[in-house]
């Protein structure tokens, strides 16, 4: 009889210790609970220990975590009529635990389905090589549609990827052949731009050392050309300068001077170690200018003092060009030195009995 009470008594504080902890009620922080009280919503639970009813009230508790779901692998046809293997992954979280408890039985087996779905619509709506070079747009597509399509069960889709795109083998071997085949018309479009350029360079290089070189000879010739008009012009401006070098001489000299001049002929003559003498003028005539300079019996014409003086002015004055003029006491004693000279000339040209060769003279006279 004791052992039976004993044996109740233990099933009874096991019930109420099974109710005791049926009464407390643990939510995670990453979780939210949902409450039924007789099949019926009754609240929502917070994160911590939450009180309910035991026997009467059941609770679901709903990861709010981001969670991932794998698009199973699926052939697709696309709109070009290419059988392609796709499949994806697909981001969500929970965004209101009650409508993913209650409106929706299984919300993971439903994002697949729906996912899978989606997926066969929009790729194929598009060509294969849109597929390949629109990824980021069928992403987007997909992440739009499917968050439409999970509202209701309280979900929100953060991001779709397309995770892989295998087209049939024989797709693949044409895909090949065609990007090799665009290999090689870039490969011969870049080797064929490389030898135009190449040309072109050349054609350039010769076109500009061409245009240097006739350059030179331009720039040649015409140094040559300016070297010759420059000698040209120095050579005529020489021959001007001695001839009106000359034309003054000749215009300041008068009859003293040329006597003057005749006198030192006449000594250089003397001077020298000949012993003929052969004299085309009568030398009486030079002596008797000579006397006519010393005493001044003659005067030689005057010249006009404004040509005298343009001629001065262009070329200098007379007295720098041919020397100074030497006055009568020079010219006296320049006379008698030639006098003297002139007789033991003629004397040693007695002696020897040398005549005058120029018909027409006269004999020279005894000084």
């Amino acid at each position: 009889m004791l052992g039976e009470m004993l044996i109740l008594l233990l099933i009874l504080g096991a019930v109420i210790v099974v109710i005791l902890m049926t009464t407390i009620v643990q939510v995670e922080q990453y979780e939210t609970g949902v409450a039924l009280r007789l099949g019926k919503f009754y609240t929502m639970l917070n994160p911590g220990w939450n009180f309910v009813i035991p026997l009467i009230t059941q609770v679901f508790k709903v990861d709010l975590r981001i969670q991932v779901l794998d698009v199973p692998r699926q052939e697709v046809i696309t709109k070009d009529n290419s059988p392609t293997m796709v499949d994806a992954v697909v981001y969500y979280r929970v965004a209101d635990g009650k409508k993913a408890v209650l409106n929706v039985a299984n919300f993971r087996a439903a994002i697949v389905n729906m996912a899978q779905t989606t997926l066969r619509g929009v790729v194929g709506d598009m060509e294969l090589d849109e597929i390949f070079s629109s990824r980021d747009k069928i992403n987007a597509i997909l992440r739009d549609k499917l968050d439409i399509e999970t509202d209701p069960w309280g979900i929100k889709v953060d991001n779709v990827e397309i995770r892989e795109v295998d087209p049939s083998p024989n797709v693949k071997a044409a895909m090949e052949e065609q990007t090799s085949a665009e290999r090689e018309r870039r490969a011969a479009i870049l080797k064929a731009d490389g030898e135009k350029r190449s040309a072109i360079l050349s054609a350039e290089g010769d076109k500009q050392s061409r245009i240097l070189e006739a350059e030179g000879l331009r720039q040649a010739k015409v140094l040559e050309a300016q070297g010759e008009r420059t000698k040209t012009i120095l050579e005529k401006q020489g021959q001007a300068q001695g001839l009106r070098i000359t034309a003054m001489g000749a215009s300041t000299l008068d009859s003293k001077a040329l006597t003057v001049l005749s006198l030192d002929s006449l000594k250089a003559l003397g001077a020298g170690a000949s012993t003929k003498f052969v004299i085309p003028f009568e030398i009486s005539k030079l002596f008797e200018g000579a006397s006519d300079y010393v005493g001044y019996s003659r005067k030689a014409g005057d010249r006009q003092l404004s040509e005298i003086k343009d001629v001065e002015k262009a070329l200098g004055k007379a007295d720098d060009i041919l020397g100074t003029i030497p006055t009568a006491e020079e010219m006296a004693q320049e006379i008698d030195a030639i006098k003297e000279e002139v007789e033991e000339a003629a004397q040693a040209v007695a002696s020897e009995g040398i005549k005058d060769d120029y018909s027409g003279t006269e004999p020279p006279r005894e000084l």
